[in-house]
């Protein structure tokens, strides 16, 4: 049965934990955040999926449609960096996602809450579900408030990670361009690492691949020991406040965009969700192009961002459901079963969906994200979360 839906705005306030704000909107404080809730007419439930992206509004994703339309209740909230993560803090989204879950609860009347783990969602499901089950960090990468064993988050019942990658550090490092030798000429670059170069064609090398991959890790850990000593001289300085932008050039150079033989599935070749890898990996439109010092800790380094889904998979206790589609162009194959693998328990499901891109994204993606769905329906009716008959 398919459900006309019903949709509300609504804002949730609550008070800043963090040292200093970093975005635009609201005042001194307090934290803003613009949410919605889709619910179908009809459709009574003491059951909500709550979804957020650290930075994507996904009221309008065919996903989440769908979801409702099949007679859940969805909540998309919007986290603070909606539509730019240049500053984003995952800890202080994680306060976000935190305070989206308890209106749900305390002031919408939802009994039970399962997270809706989008795409870059996945892994801040996971991390925020880590942290309320088990909260261990108390503070951010850069040693900031916010403290997060303080928090108060409210666990959740179970997860759905939907077309999810693990983490978004572990992305961009896939993604960094290793021929950069110097950051402030990003024409200086190794042309023997160099993705683009006219003469190297797919199927790579695989000896070439493990340097390439291991230089890509190098150039983030050079990149992050900067950031650590430009954080450094500002302490030094009395400022521990202060803040500096900086720019990170060539961010779509991700092999397996071009050679469709590495973690290999339907997705076409060549190209990327933000178009011709080639063009985004110098334009200015690409994962960290801009970024804050902190940002970067909590964010984009290897080693130190704690936004890690592998790690928290391993952590929850709740059910887990993962679903992740076959031409897929950014969240391959093997990092939706690596999050399924990390899951510290039995009660988990995999599912794959044939033939389905990231977005579920044309007339040919209709059967896709209805299949994506009743998988859901399916998994959360056995485990009791479903819609009221």
């Amino acid at each position: 049965m398919t459900h006309e839906i019903e949709r509300i705005a609504y804002g949730v306030a609550y008070e800043e934990r963090a040292a200093f704000m970093d975005t635009y909107g609201g005042v001194p404080g307090r934290v803003f955040l613009e949410s919605y809730l889709l619910r179908p007419v009809g459709s009574p439930s003491d059951t909500v999926i709550v979804c957020m992206h650290p930075i994507g509004g996904g009221a309008y994703l065919p996903m989440v449609n769908r979801l409702a339309r099949d007679g859940h209740h969805v909540i998309y909230c919007n986290s603070r960096y909606r539509g730019v993560d240049s500053g984003l803090i995952m800890e202080k989204v994680v306060l976000d996602l935190g305070a989206a879950v308890r209106d749900a609860k305390d002031r919408l009347g939802y009994s039970k809450v399962v997270l809706g783990g989008w795409s870059g969602g996945g892994s801040l499901s996971l991390y925020y579900q880590e942290q309320a089950e088990r909260p261990t960090v108390t503070a951010t990468p850069a040693g900031d408030p916010p403290d997060l064993t303080t928090a108060g988050l409210v666990p959740a019942d179970g997860v759905l990670l939907l077309a999810a990658h693990p983490s978004r550090h572990g992305v961009l490092t896939d993604s960094l361009d290793p021929s950069i030798r110097d950051e402030n000429d990003p024409d200086d670059r190794d042309p023997d690492l160099d993705l683009y170069d006219p003469a190297r064609k797919p199927p790579f090398d695989r000896d070439w691949l493990a340097r390439y991959r291991a230089a890509q890790i190098d150039r983030n850990r050079r990149i992050t020991a900067w950031v650590k000593d430009s954080l450094a001289r500002l302490r030094a300085q009395d400022r521990p406040h202060e803040e500096r932008g900086f720019v990170v050039h060539g961010t779509m150079a991700d092999p397996t965009a071009l050679d469709a033989t590495i973690d290999p599935s339907d997705r076409p070749d060549g190209t990327s969700y933000l178009g011709d890898p080639r063009v985004v990996n110098n334009g200015p439109i690409g994962l960290a192009r801009f970024s804050t010092l902190r940002s970067w800790l909590s964010q984009w380094s290897y080693d130190d961002a704690l936004a890690d889904g592998l790690r928290a998979a391993a952590a929850i206790t709740v059910p887990v459901l993962v679903i992740y589609n076959g031409a897929d162009e950014i969240c391959y194959p093997s990092l939706a079963t690596s999050m399924y693998d990390a899951v510290g328990h039995d009660d988990k499901l995999l599912h794959r969906v044939e033939g389905a891109n990231h977005y579920y994204i044309g007339r040919d993606q209709i059967p896709k994200v209805r299949e994506a769905s009743q998988v859901c329906t399916d998994w959360l009716g056995a485990h009791g979360l479903a819609p009221d008959a």
